[in-house]
């Protein structure tokens, strides 16, 4: 049981990594959306590329979306308003009426006609008008339009709204009825009491009339017609368009349906597990093999994985709520922000791996796969020195910019011209290229929850006006010059073979952040002959140098540096021996314990603290040389690289006996260029 426990002790970072793995796999193909995968690839107005295709069983043609649209529309534009109509209206306004006669037909008026005969007649005349069906003014009726009329018993009849009458029409209809009778110079009298007891017995029902139309738009089939197996499709060569394409886009969807069911449920989502499985783990194979820093490194694993799970994640959610708008996904996120903190080719690769996992879910997948790689590259080669905020905008306007152009050109050569276009697709890459500056706060984020650094962070350091440079300057004046020429050296270098300039110079800079506690130790610091060392053994001495390794990361972790800045604090002097002192007490004593004198390492572990592991020892030793001239230099850098080489020191780094010589070049010449020759001018 300890031996078990032991192995598994031993191994966790690799544990950890495979629950990593598998815990992604899983997850992605959660996020799929639930759908078999049909097993031919077309796109409209290209030819069919496959064998001759027969309908493996029968299957109904679907209607396209458009074609739905339409029906609906024309369900909506021809469907019929139901009005109720309130019996009851009528009685009420009888009885006002008869009160109200009196006083609208007095004696003065009425002379030789009878009463009874005027009041008969006013009935009739407001019982036609209640006929018509009075409407509120307020009451938006359609002009000339037939309506249903819901009468008493739910009698439903066919009426024209011309039929209505509003209260702004009442005169025009008393003397049109009044001009067929012999009561037309009452026309005033009638008009006057009718007016003032009439009031709306017709009005809109709208619950009815919304059920009525969303029961004829439920009722609308989804089909037309149907395709018997055995019947051929499409053949070889022909051009998909039209009918044919409709019956593979139906074919397709019932395809998927009775793919996806469950009985094949598990054998499917087994399939997608497999596939993205490999994915990821070529993914795990590249790391451990070109980027065994990044691969030992689980945080460095874990970031990675993450976002290649969110770019996933994010296209699901878009392709499941809406596909039309998959484009406005920002994946070329992904291949920036690896590149800031890793490098292009580890973006790369991830890129195109994400976008292998996401053919699987994404219609027209050549296409976007082809649109995306294009546009992964473009970001790869234009995205540089991050820090400049221009460079961000400038990129994604490129980046934006070939989405148009290889959407444009795959529009031609589906539809042959560009009459039907849809515009509003490159605003959508308008919106890909606005979130894609999001990357910048992005990287900020990830600087923060996973403890990396990016360019923007080292340009940040960078500044000799920041808190911890300026305290070295005032506490070690000589240290804080040797630092900024060192960081003048090993950043030529850097440039020199390729590897990341901008992390060796901060590195430089804060190397020796160490001697702040005891700065006149250190002969840079020395203003005056006085040596404090002249007082102590060479033991003590070197105990001392030494330790400004240690307590120049214990300053660089109080202030929150980085661990690849304070990488180079740790390995600037990797295992090397402070010879000096120990030459003294070999002096002093015949049996030395040398390590007492070697410095604890560890030795450089990449290309960046290899070369200012030279830079340092190079620029330090300068000091000492008397009277330099150009072959002094060149033999000086040779004697004193070769012999980190000799104890072994870049034995992890990473770096070429061709790069090195190349840096031994670079050095020389910066030097030759700080020590040349001057002219002595007369007194």
């Amino acid at each position: 049981m300890k031996r078990i426990t032991n192995s598994l002790y031993q191994n966790q970072s690799l544990l950890y990594k495979f629950f990593l793995y598998v815990s992604s796999a899983i997850l992605i193909v959660y996020f799929f959306p639930k759908g078999g995968k049909f097993k031919y690839e077309f796109q409209k107005g290209r030819p069919w590329q496959y064998e001759t295709l027969v309908a493996p069983f029968d299957f109904a043609i679907e209607k396209s979306e458009a074609e739905i649209t339409d029906e609906k529309d024309a369900i909506q534009r021809n469907a019929k308003q139901y009005y109720d109509y309130d019996p009851n209206v009528v009685n009420i306004s009888l009885d006002e009426y008869a009160a109200l006669f009196q006083e609208h037909f007095p004696d003065s008026i009425v002379r030789n006609v009878s009463k009874t005969r005027l009041q008969r007649e006013g009935v009739r005349l407001l019982r036609h008008v209640y006929d018509r069906g009075v409407v509120s003014t307020n009451e938006i009726v359609p002009e000339n339009k037939e309506v249903l009329l819901i009468k008493e018993g739910n009698e439903i009849v066919d009426v024209n709204t011309n039929s209505f009458v509003r209260p702004s029409q009442l005169r025009r209809v008393i003397k049109s009825y009044l001009g067929n009778t012999s009561f037309g110079s009452f026309e005033d009298a009638y008009y006057n009491v009718v007016f003032d007891v009439v009031r709306p017995n017709v009005t809109l029902n709208k619950n009815f009339t919304q059920r009525e139309l969303d029961k004829a738009i439920n009722e609308i089939s989804y089909t037309r017609g149907s395709v018997e197996k055995g019947i051929r499709i499409i053949a070889k060569g022909e051009v998909i368009e039209g009918e044919k394409y409709d019956i593979l886009r139906s074919l397709e969807k019932e395809y998927r349906s009775q793919l996806w069911n469950e009985s094949n449920y598990n054998w499917i989502v087994f399939g997608y597990t497999i596939l993205v499985a490999l994915a990821l783990l070529m993914l795990l194979l590249f790391l451990r093999k070109y980027r065994k820093d990044i691969f030992e490194n689980n945080n460095k694993v874990t970031f990675i994985f993450f976002n290649v799970v969110l770019m996933v994640f994010l296209t699901t959610m878009v392709v499941k709520y809406n596909v039309n708008y998959v484009y406005v996904v920002p994946l070329c996120i992904l291949p920036l922000i690896l590149k800031a903190f890793f490098d292009a080719r580890l973006g790369l690769f991830a890129h195109v791996l994400t976008l292998l996992v996401l053919g699987f879910i994404v219609p027209n997948s050549f296409e976007y796969i082809f649109l995306q790689i294009i546009a992964g590259i473009v970001t790869i080669l234009t995205i540089s020195e991050l820090y400049k905020r221009a460079n961000l905008f400038i990129s994604v306007g490129q980046i934006t910019l070939i989405y148009i152009i290889g959407y444009f050109a795959f529009y031609i050569i589906h539809e042959g011209n560009i009459e039907n276009i849809e515009w509003l697709t490159f605003g959508l890459f308008i919106l890909n290229g606005l979130a894609t500056l999001f990357a910048q706060p992005l990287i900020y984020i990830y600087e923060k929850i996973f403890g990396l650094v990016s360019d923007v962070s080292l340009l940040e350091l960078s500044d000799t006006n920041s808190k911890l440079l300026k305290e070295l300057s005032n506490k070690a004046p000589g240290t804080f010059h040797h630092s900024l020429q060192v960081a003048n050296l090993a950043e030529a270098a850097a440039n020199e073979i390729g590897a990341n300039a901008m992390l060796v110079r901060v590195g430089a800079l804060y190397h020796d952040v160490g001697k702040m506690k005891n700065p006149t130790y250190f002969t840079e610091n020395q203003a005056t002959s006085v040596n404090p060392h002249n007082e102590l053994m060479p033991k003590e001495s070197a105990r001392i140098i030494i330790d400004h390794v240690t307590e120049g990361i214990e300053i660089a972790k109080k202030n929150n540096l980085p661990d690849r800045v304070i990488d180079f604090i740790r390995t600037h002097h990797g295992t090397s021996k402070v010879y000096y002192f120990y030459k003294k007490q070999e002096e002093m004593e015949e049996e030395v314990n040398i390590e007492d004198f070697t410095y604890k390492g560890p030795i450089p572990f990449s290309k960046e603290t290899a070369i200012l592991m030279m830079s340092d020892a190079v620029e330090a030793a300068s000091k000492s040389l008397k009277e330099p001239t150009s072959i002094k230099i060149d033999a000086f850098v040779e004697r004193i690289i070769d012999k980190q080489m000799e104890e072994r020191q870049f034995l992890n780094a990473n770096i070429t006996f061709k790069e090195i010589q190349v840096i031994k070049k670079v050095l020389k010449r910066k030097l030759n260029n700080i020590y040349h020759l001057r002219i002595e001018y007369p007194e």
